[in-house]
């Protein structure tokens, strides 16, 4: 493929092979990429702002430090991909194929994941504050050391998932789905607390 310039906005990539391409320090402003196949590619300090992905390929692909914010993701395979220290802060997921997937910090605080399959998915110290996971599948996922405040939750499902270290104050047991989930004698304090119960010694 032709080297994309540094700075690029409002571009449309369509059935481009980005393959196994490494892209680093580049800035993408209210682009658009379909079909494009980014299949164990890996970005490096490389920001997308505003931009859309339809059934972009994202598969096995490698993600430090960049940031896809305010971004539309419509129909993209995310399989095997990670994320590390990467912001996504208000971008939104529809219809994408997201496992497994392994995020490690950075922060998806207003991301919208509603109904989205996150099964085994793997969070670790990452910022989800007022994130949107209305009626998504977490069962068997990790949230570890996870900021899930203000969380949209209701209909959620995350039996037997790991949510040790991570703010449980937007669940309510009542809409969320916990049956066998891991988590700490200090979490069930505040989920008890959420139900009205009173903890005494």
């Amino acid at each position: 493929m032709s080297e994309p310039q540094p700075e690029t906005t409002e571009r449309v990539f369509q059935r481009e092979d980005w393959y196994a391409e490494e892209l680093t320090g580049r800035r993408f402003v209210r682009c658009e990429f379909h079909e494009v196949d980014l299949t164990e590619a890996s970005t490096r300090g490389v920001v997308f702002t505003d931009c859309v992905f339809g059934n972009v390929r994202f598969n096995s692909s490698r993600h430090t430090d960049s940031a896809f914010t305010g971004c539309a993701f419509k129909r993209c395979n995310l399989f095997d991909t990670e994320f590390v220290g990467c912001k996504l802060v208000g971008s939104v997921f529809t219809e994408c194929s997201l496992r497994p997937m392994r995020v490690t910090g950075g922060d998806w605080s207003f991301a919208g994941l509603p109904g989205a399959d996150l099964r085994g998915v793997r969070f670790h110290q990452v910022r989800l504050r007022e994130a949107d996971l209305t009626a998504a599948n977490c069962v068997d996922a990790v949230f570890a050391d996870v900021d899930l405040s203000a969380a949209q939750l209701h209909s959620a499902k995350f039996g037997r998932a790991d949510l040790r270290g991570s703010d449980l104050s937007a669940f309510d047991p009542f809409n969320v789905e916990l049956a066998e989930a891991i988590i700490s004698p200090e979490q069930a304090t505040v989920l008890m607390t959420s139900m009205g119960l009173k903890v005494r010694a």
